[in-house]
């Protein structure tokens, strides 16, 4: 009995040494698998860790790249945008000081600040502007360049601005070979004495000068006149008329229709073929301008050199032109002579243009508002 209980000890020791072994190598396995699964979670912090400070250099990287880029494009951006700004100035200032014909300016501050003073005059022109204001509805006017073309100026720039279109006879005929008409089918050689304004320029070639000139006027007036929008015709005007070199072209080839015209009538009126306009008797009638080389030599040689249009060419141009050209001569305010039409006698479809002079020489263009 003593045998067979050392014999169940002797077994249960051995069974309890083997469950401890198992024990004690689960419990290894146990650590080994915590320490394998502690290890892979350090390597991978640390791998996410060394990747996150990579990226983040890359980020910092992006980051003060496109820092400096901005930066660097909000200067350009501003450098740029002061230079457009700068050269805009530049143009407009330009383009104001070569513009003939300014911008529009309230009309009795024009009169207080030109007519400044207790003088009879001044206090008779301020009474004058005021006039126009309340009675004729002239709220505004445009200064216009004080040269020896200032009326021609003011009158091409209603024209053109107000898209009239060319005078009934300009359709029928091509301007374009006025000159070479006068020249060769009427004999007329002595226009190689034509001056053109301040280039007092004569000689054969004035031939080819005038051609250029009726060219510059017909194809100036072709497109502004087609041009339907007011804004963009406008715009067109102010360029036009800020070129000194086509705008002087422009005048000059006006003055030659005029001379163009004279002829034709002195012409008619010496074969006495038809009656003709009573301003071509009037104008002819003077000793200055018995025919039409004295008055090419006398009174169109000079205008744009020395003097302007006086009130008998004045008619000869808004008849030449088709339009009834109205100036208010505010020296002559509280006599008939006040407001004049140019031509007196004018068809009801002929436009209409305005000007306003102080003293029959430099002219203002007036701007009406209701």
């Amino acid at each position: 009995m003593q045998r067979r209980h050392d014999r169940k000890a002797s077994k249960n020791r051995d069974q309890f040494t083997k469950q401890e072994k198992r024990s004690r190598i689960n419990h290894s396995k146990r650590s080994a698998g915590r320490h394998e699964v502690w290890s892979w979670k350090t390597a991978s912090k640390q791998s996410l860790c060394l990747m996150w400070q990579k990226v983040k250099e890359q980020l910092m990287l992006s980051m003060s790249f496109l820092v400096a880029v901005f930066w660097y494009c909000r200067r350009l951006y501003s450098f740029l945008a002061q230079l457009v700004k700068r050269w805009s100035n530049y143009l407009q200032r330009q383009l104001i000081r070569n513009l003939s014909v300014l911008t529009e300016v309230d009309l009795l501050c024009y009169s207080a600040r030109e007519w400044k003073g207790d003088t009879k005059q001044a206090k008779h022109m301020r009474e004058a502007y005021e006039e126009l204001f309340w009675s004729c509805h002239i709220k505004y006017l445009r200064q216009v360049r004080r040269d020896n073309y200032c009326v021609l100026r003011a009158v091409l720039f209603q024209i053109f601005s107000q898209g009239i279109p060319f005078p009934s006879w300009m359709k029928e005929r091509d301007i374009l070979k006025l000159p070479e008409k006068l020249l060769y089918s009427q004999g007329c050689n002595w226009i190689q004495q034509y001056s053109f304004g301040p280039e007092r320029y004569t000689g054969p070639n004035a031939f080819g000068k005038l051609r250029k000139c009726m060219e510059t006027l017909k194809t100036n007036w072709a497109e502004i006149s087609a041009t339907k929008d007011h804004e963009e015709r406008g715009n067109m005007c102010n360029t036009l008329f800020s070129e000194e070199s086509k705008e002087h072209k422009l005048y000059e080839a006006i003055k030659f229709i005029m001379l163009y015209e004279v002829v034709e009538a002195y012409e008619q009126i010496k074969n006495r073929k038809e009656p003709m306009h009573n301003l071509f008797s009037l104008l002819l009638a003077r000793d200055s301008s018995s025919d039409p080389l004295s008055f090419m030599m006398n009174h169109l040689n000079s205008i744009g050199d020395s003097i302007c249009l006086d009130q008998v060419e004045l008619f000869l141009l808004g008849y030449l032109l088709e339009v009834k050209i109205r100036v208010y001569r505010l020296h002559r305010f509280n006599t008939e002579e006040f407001q004049v039409n140019y031509p007196e006698e004018y068809r009801r479809e002929w436009h209409e243009i305005s000007l306003l002079t102080e003293d029959d020489r430099y002219y203002l263009i007036p701007l009406f508002r209701t």
